[in-house]
């Protein structure tokens, strides 16, 4: 079963910074509506695959305000299960956050760092490992639509062979094989999603150096994932091949995305 649960579509993003609102696919129990204390009570129904769009910066349920979660837009995956802000929304409130593509920044010898788009050599979507937190806002009165807010983060990984040459870390890439497995609710042990935080293919993957004017999210539009034409051929030599994404620099040094 599955529910589209966005009131107004998100127009397209090319350079989303955090606390933006983003796409997020997450698998939730059927019920009527969410109570004002306890978000996941009386979800005892059939679980339905659900789109909903969710505040990029996870603001914990713990947290007195939502500034936390403009630094929590990234989580490691090497310490996801551990940290008091990711682990219970590890073990009980998975997603997944489909993006076109994101940046990295290179840093080559001498040179400024250069922004580079990696995406999918097919061009279809990746399909980011995130989680999500309902946090309760008490500015608005119980029963209110926007009572709950909804935020995400992304989980990154250390990058793997060619890509590792453009940086050191990238987003965790969910293959669609394992989506089921990752959203499940009932998949709470810790081995096991552990076990799906493996580092993607970087043969399905393509990049190339686009222009600096991505560095600052005045800018957004389609021509910043355009090949940079001054320069692309010294910088080819130096990433790997011909690979392609939407980022801010995160505070580990991955960019945003979609």
């Amino acid at each position: 079963m599955q529910r589209d649960e966005v009131t107004e579509p998100l127009k397209p993003d090319y350079n989303v910074a955090p606390t933006k609102p983003v796409y997020a696919v997450v698998d939730r129990a059927d019920r009527p509506a969410d109570t004002d204390d306890k978000p996941d009570a009386g979800r005892t129904g059939a679980i339905a695959r659900e789109l909903r769009v969710m505040r990029w910066g996870l603001v914990p349920f713990w947290a007195k305000d939502v500034k936390i979660g403009s630094r929590m837009i990234n989580a490691r995956a090497e310490t996801v299960a551990e940290k008091p802000a990711f682990r219970r929304a590890f073990a009980r409130r998975r997603c997944l956050l489909p993006a076109d593509g994101y940046y990295e920044w290179q840093q080559l010898p001498g040179e400024p760092k250069q922004p580079i788009y990696i995406s999918r050599s097919d061009g279809q979507s990746l399909a980011f490992a995130g989680l999500y937190e309902l946090w309760r806002d008490p500015e608005f009165q119980s029963g209110d639509d926007d009572a709950w807010l909804w935020t995400t983060t992304i989980i990154t990984t250390s990058a793997p062979d060619e890509l590792g040459m453009i940086h050191d870390r990238m987003p965790m890439i969910i293959d669609s094989g394992s989506w089921s497995d990752w959203l499940s609710p009932a998949n709470t042990d810790v081995a096991d999603l552990r076990a799906l935080l493996t580092p993607a293919m970087v043969s399905d993957l393509t990049t190339w150096p686009v222009s600096t004017e991505v560095n600052s999210v005045r800018h957004n539009g389609p021509e910043l994932i355009e090949p940079l034409v001054r320069g692309a051929a010294e910088l080819a030599g130096q990433a790997p091949g011909n690979r392609r994404g939407a980022a801010d620099a995160g505070d580990d040094g991955t960019g945003a995305l979609f």
